[in-house]
């Protein structure tokens, strides 16, 4: 539940449990999918990355694939190895 306020009115928006999770969902694949797509125009294995951060590859793919939540210091983690901007990695509008 959240709050929204417009000319001085405040409601209530529920989003569903189906809504939460689709969000979660998509933005742990978006996220992903950018971390696999900088670190390819890298030259960058998973096995090098996954190392870099201290890690394993099956994390990795996990990670890419969107199968797992990643928390923002991990993110921050994977941008320094990346070379990137975090803003980098969760740009994904």
């Amino acid at each position: 539940m959240f709050f929204i306020q417009t000319n001085d009115i405040c409601c209530m928006v529920e989003l569903s449990k189906e809504e939460i999770q689709n969000i979660y969902q998509e933005t742990q694949l978006k996220i992903g999918e950018k971390i696999r797509e900088i670190r390819e125009r890298k030259g960058i294995t998973q096995t090098q990355l996954a190392c870099w951060i201290q890690s394993d590859r099956q994390y990795m793919y996990k990670i890419e694939a969107g199968k797992v939540g990643v928390s923002i210091t991990k993110l921050a983690v994977i941008a320094k190895a990346l070379d990137v901007k975090l803003t980098e990695l969760v740009n994904i509008d």
